[in-house]
C-alpha cells in the first residue's frame, strides 16, 4: 500500500509511519521543517518539506496520484491558545484542509483516508444532554470536522476519524503538550494537597495510536466511521500519583476529588487571565469542570479491532511528565508542536 500523509515528522504521524513501513507499506509526508534533534524517523519515509497549504491543487493531486491511502496526522487541540475568534483557527488548521484535500483524493483514485480526532467529538455524541457545542468552540469543530468528513465518504471512499484521547509518549526533541498540566498544578506544589475532579479519562500511548492509524488505514471498509479510541481507562486521582511520582515528589501524594461548582470557583481567576491577554479558550473554562467529573471511559474494543497492542501507560505517562518538567523549568529546549 502507498500512503501519502500530513504530519509525518509530527509525534503520532512519526509513529504511524514507522508502524506502517514495519508492515511494508510506503510512506510520502509533507512537513514543515525543522525536524525535532533525535527523533527517529524512519529513514523510509519520503519527506517533502513545506507548507500542504501553499501547494497548488495541482500539485497536491500529483502527490495523491497512486496512493492507496490517505492520513491527515496533523491539526492543533484544546491546549493551542488563539485570540477571538478561536472557531476560525482551527477551522484553519482542523478542518479547511480536509475541505480541500478529501476531494482532490477521490479525484486522485485514493480509495482511504483516515483522519485524527478527537473523543470530545465522542463525548458530544454520547451526551447531547450537555449541549457541549454550545459552549464549548473546540467541541464543535471536531464535530464540524467529522461532518466533513463524512460528506465525502461513500461506497469507493472510505473514511475513518479517530476520536483520540489524551496521548502519553515523547518524542525526542520536541516539546509534549502535557508542559500545560506542570503550569496548571505546579501552583498547588506547596500545599499540603492537591485540588482536582474527581472524574477520569481514558488514554493510550502515542505508540498504540501509530498502530490504531496503521490499522485504519488498513481496512477496506467504504462509507465514513468514526471510531472512539482508548486502551486504558484511569481516575484523575491514579493518573497524579503518577504525575507527581514522575516529577519526583512521591506517588503518596494526598489527592482531594472536588466537585464541579468548587473547581468553577478556581477558573474565576483563569477566565480573568484569558481575558487580560485576549485568549478566547476553545473550552468554557466554567463547563471544564462540569467535563471532568465525568469517567470518560472508552472500551478498548475498538482499538483490538485495529490491531493496537498492550503497551506501558505508567512509563509513557512519566516519559511525559519528566520531559515536561524540564522543557517548562527551562532545562532544555525543545520544538513546539505545530498546526499546519
Amino acid at each position: 500500500m502507498k500512503v501519502f500523509m500530513i504530519g509525518g515528522t509530527g509525534l503520532l504521524g512519526c509513529e504511524a509511519a514507522t508502524e506502517l513501513i514495519k508492515r511494508g507499506h510506503s510512506v510520502t509526508s509533507v512537513a514543515l521543517p525543522p525536524l525535532p534533534e533525535g527523533a527517529p524517523i524512519p529513514k523510509e519515509m519520503e519527506i517533502l518539506f513545506g507548507d500542504i497549504n501553499k501547494k497548488s491543487d495541482e500539485e497536491i493531486e500529483a502527490l495523491l496520484k497512486g496512493c492507496d491511502c490517505f492520513i491527515f496526522a496533523a491539526g492543533v487541540d484544546e491546549r493551542v491558545e488563539f485570540p477571538a475568534p478561536v472557531l476560525e483557527y482551527y477551522h484553519k488548521y482542523n478542518i479547511a484542509p480536509l475541505e480541500r484535500i478529501l476531494p482532490l483524493c477521490k479525484k486522485a483514485g485514493v480509495r482511504r483516508a483516515v483522519v485524527l480526532g478527537s473523543y470530545f467529538a465522542y463525548l458530544t455524541k454520547l451526551r447531547p444532554d450537555m449541549k457541549l457545542t454550545e459552549r464549548n468552540k473546540y467541541f464543535k469543530s471536531r464535530i464540524m470536522q467529522e461532518e466533513v468528513c463524512e460528506s465525502f465518504a461513500d461506497d469507493t471512499f472510505g473514511v475513518a476519524v479517530l476520536e483520540l484521547p489524551y496521548i502519553f509518549g515523547t518524542q525526542p526533541g520536541r516539546k509534549p503538550v502535557w508542559t500545560v498540566l506542570i503550569e496548571q498544578i505546579g501552583v498547588m506544589d506547596k500545599w499540603p494537597f492537591t485540588m482536582y475532579p474527581k472524574g477520569g479519562t481514558a488514554m493510550l500511548t502515542c505508540r498504540q495510536v501509530g498502530q490504531a492509524i496503521a490499522g485504519a488505514a488498513e481496512r477496506s471498509k467504504g462509507g465514513f466511521e468514526a471510531i472512539p479510541i482508548g486502551m486504558y481507562n484511569m481516575k484523575w486521582t491514579e493518573f497524579l500519583s503518577i504525575v507527581y511520582e514522575a516529577r519526583g515528589m512521591g506517588a503518596d501524594r494526598k489527592i482531594l476529588s472536588v466537585p464541579p461548582f468548587a473547581m468553577k470557583m478556581g477558573m474565576i481567576k483563569v477566565a480573568a487571565d484569558y481575558k487580560k491577554r485576549k485568549i478566547d479558550s476553545g473550552m468554557d473554562p466554567f463547563n471544564l469542570p462540569d467535563i471532568m467529573d465525568l469517567d470518560l471511559f472508552i472500551n478498548d474494543t475498538y482499538c483490538r479491532a485495529l490491531g493496537v497492542q498492550d503497551d506501558d501507560i505508567k512509563e509513557a505517562i512519566a516519559d511525559s511528565i519528566r520531559v515536561s518538567e524540564a522543557a517548562f523549568s527551562g532545562k532544555v529546549q525543545l520544538l513546539d508542536m505545530k498546526g499546519e
